[in-house]
């Protein structure tokens, strides 16, 4: 692809468009915006990232649901709950994505906040060795994996080694990396450039770039990721991932 100064421009102009406080309210990431301690954002932002597929109303509603279940304090719950308060997360479902789960996803949180650090220092110990945001959430995934679960349970955690896109962890460290100039973003982890992030693709996203002529590769797997987020670094080198908002944005609110 040469370099088009026209669509920078009409890129830039979507991603002002869609870059606004006022989209939060319908996107997932309300449910993280409800708190202000770091552990709670990324508990709650990851565990809403992992269901984030659908509608994003059934995204939304099962996520405060889950929120509730966890009393609204995610980082005490996942760190203290006993089993008798487990039990009150026995019936939650969101498609397939449903009880053992989110329970295995619960307890190997617990063992990665209270004996490994948190999520960050995951984050960090794997951007320091490898520098690549690839094995950020493979260093993650496999932290998580570590607890005992069912193999079914691995089809809700992507593995980019395995070909994947992984947008829920890519949609995942935009909210936590990029800093939130425009109120959206949290920007809470400092350990990792914002130039190093991927653009997270779904069939929205994908579908504007193919338009634009910013993806040639007919699968949405890890290589059309590598793909986008290359042409959107001529746009923008330092922050290439910002134009997930008008891409997405295109796609949901304008069908284009």
């Amino acid at each position: 692809m040469k370099f088009d100064g026209d669509i920078k421009i009409f890129l830039n102009e979507k991603y002002q468009q869609f870059c606004r406080p006022e989209f939060i309210a319908e996107d997932p990431i309300s449910i993280p915006k409800k708190f202000h301690r770091k552990e709670d954002i990324e508990i709650s932002g990851l565990i809403t990232a992992l269901i984030s597929w659908g509608r994003r109303s059934a995204i939304i509603s099962k996520a405060n649901q889950l929120m509730q279940l966890m009393d609204d304090e995610p980082y005490l719950f996942v760190t203290q709950a006993q089993p008798s308060d487990l039990k009150r997360l026995e019936n939650f479902v969101y498609r397939t994505f449903n009880a053992s789960d989110l329970l295995f996803i619960v307890n190997a949180l617990k063992v990665i906040y209270l004996e490994k650090g948190g999520l960050e220092k995951l984050a960090q110990e794997a951007w320091e060795q490898h520098a690549d945001v690839k094995m950020v959430i493979v260093t993650i995934r496999r932290a998580l994996l570590e607890h005992a679960h069912l193999p079914r349970t691995e089809k809700h955690l992507a593995n980019p080694e395995a070909g994947s896109a992984a947008k829920r962890f890519n949609l995942y460290l935009r909210w936590m990396v990029r800093e939130n100039t425009e109120g959206v973003d949290f920007g809470i982890w400092k350990c990792i450039p914002k130039s190093a992030l991927m653009c997270p693709l779904d069939v929205h996203s994908a579908r504007v770039a193919r338009k634009l002529n910013l993806l040639n590769r007919t699968q949405n797997d890890w290589r059309a990721v590598a793909e986008l987020t290359d042409h959107l670094k001529k746009f923008d080198s330092e922050d290439p991932v910002k134009y997930d908002f008008a891409l997405f944005g295109m796609g949901v609110y304008e069908k284009f």
